[in-house]
């Protein structure tokens, strides 16, 4: 397995300043206190402790928030970890931060507090196991809710199953960035349908409106659209879709933490 760049984003979505942000009185969500420590903090812990050479790359918006954040100034004193500013879009500051970098890339998010060593290391090994241009994580609805008794969770329904993404991404070069052209323009997926059709195309929205794909047919459709082979690895623990994204996240987050930390 190839040691990748790891790229956090951490950035405002939409340039919006995050409800969960307001209400701790910071600007950026990645350093809202969750667990007596900067969002963040957590999820840096995990990547360094999954690879002790990996450059790590944090894109936020306002670089300084960042400077009382003590793994953040650990690792930049060691050279392994740069701020680069984030850009208005998604897709945009990921072209932005990877300019340099040496692939694969693995992009998670600054919110992923719940993310773990293997994790990591099962989603940038699996690439190359299945020959694939890009990879994208994913977890069952059942596997959610078994971890968490979730009142409100999105899922994306399939065929075959209904899933949520773990905000875990790996990109094997340059040319695979054209699998992440759906989320240009509105974050996750697009919200408009004008522009959902636009990068799905209508055909393939249609099938997914139906449930007409498993989720691997699904995948490999889109990967026929865009040019690249993407796959999704279907994670069995549930915690890793749970992101601190409003305040029942980060409640369910701060529960599974402090139950882990019982049980060691």
């Amino acid at each position: 397995m190839r040691v990748p760049t790891i790229l956090v984003l951490a950035g405002k979505r939409d340039g919006a300043l995050d409800p969960l942000a307001e209400r701790a009185g910071v600007s950026h969500k990645a350093v809202i206190p969750v667990a007596g420590k900067p969002l963040i903090s957590h999820v840096l812990e995990r990547l360094e402790e999954a690879w002790d050479d990996a450059k790590i790359i944090v894109s936020i918006h306002d670089p300084a928030v960042l400077d009382h954040v003590n793994i953040v100034r650990r690792l930049r004193e060691a050279g392994r970890l740069d701020i680069v500013e984030a850009e208005a879009g998604l897709v945009e500051s990921v072209e932005r931060a990877s300019q340099t970098v040496q692939w694969p890339l693995l992009i998670t998010t600054g919110d992923n507090a719940l993310t773990t060593v293997e994790a990591l290391h099962a989603i940038a090994a699996v690439g190359d196991e299945r020959q694939a241009d890009a990879v994208i994580g994913v977890v069952s609805s059942e596997a959610i809710q078994a971890a968490y008794p979730y009142k409100r969770k999105g899922f994306y329904e399939f065929k075959d199953v209904a899933i949520s993404n773990c905000n875990l991404f790996w990109l094997r070069d340059a040319g695979a960035l054209a699998a992440a052209e759906p989320f240009r323009r509105g974050g996750q997926f697009a919200k408009r349908k004008g522009e959902l059709r636009r990068a799905f195309g209508l055909m393939n929205l249609i099938r997914f409106r139906f449930k007409l794909d498993t989720l691997d047919g699904a995948m490999a459709r889109l990967s026929r659209r865009f040019g690249v082979r993407a796959v999704a690895h279907l994670f069995e623990d549930g915690k890793l879709a749970i992101d601190v994204d409003n305040q029942e996240s980060l409640e369910a987050t701060e529960a599974l933490m402090a139950a882990d930390n019982a049980s060691v």
